[in-house]
């Protein structure tokens, strides 16, 4: 065997192994890491209304030259109001479309012995959730969703009831198809400037998070 023939085997082999671990570094990159998904749920648009009889039959619609269109400008966040389709990680058939309805903030405590702490006030956000996977939706959606202000400190829940509404149920049971909704409350310092929302399912440990637009 030849050293040109020897060099060229030896090149394949290398680039081989190369090759074999792009494609390894890939598959690693591909499952890992949370992810924060800002874009609502886009509902589908209602049929155009079919032509009744004895009116004058519709014209053909002209046909026009193709124009070039703009490449598609980047989707707004999502804000309050809109829903996020979100999957759970922890078992699979537990996926959920979850809308943030409200924030009421300040939101009045409705107990009078539990009432925020001084320079401190409750905000109450209301979520409504429908179990969109093939199990039922049981977990304590108190714990799966934080606020955040627009320097980016994150808030946590707590256990206060407020004037704004009932809270969820812990844990909170959906069936399958169905849909629940309740306030989640958080404690925050006086003079906060709300920028954010999130929520994730698997009691708020699902590497996806939907996060929603304040204002």
């Amino acid at each position: 065997m030849s050293a040109t023939t020897r060099r060229t085997r030896r090149t394949a082999v290398l680039l081989a192994g190369a090759a074999l671990v792009a494609l390894t570094a890939t598959a690693c990159d591909s499952t890992g890491g949370t992810s924060v998904s800002t874009e609502a749920k886009q509902t589908a648009a209602a049929p155009a209304p079919a032509a009744t009889g004895g009116g004058t039959p519709a014209k053909p619609a002209e046909s026009k030259p193709a124009e070039s269109k703009p490449a598609e400008a980047a989707k707004a966040p999502a804000k309050v109001g809109d829903t996020i389709a979100l999957k759970g990680t922890l078992e699979k058939g537990n996926t959920a479309d979850v809308s943030a309805l409200k924030v009421v903030d300040p939101a009045a405590s409705s107990n009078e012995y539990l009432t925020a702490a001084a320079g401190k006030h409750y905000v109450a956000v209301q979520f409504q959730i429908k179990a969109t996977g093939s199990k039922a939706y049981g977990e304590a959606p108190w714990s799966s969703a934080k606020l955040i202000d627009d320097q980016g400190q994150a808030y946590g829940p707590t256990f206060a009831e407020t004037k704004a509404g009932p809270s969820f149920q812990t844990p909170t049971n959906i069936a399958a198809g169905d849909s629940g909704k309740g306030f989640v409350v958080f404690e925050v310092p006086d003079g906060t400037k709300l920028d954010k929302v999130q929520f994730a399912l698997d009691n708020g440990f699902a590497d996806q998070v939907g996060q929603w637009k304040i204002g």
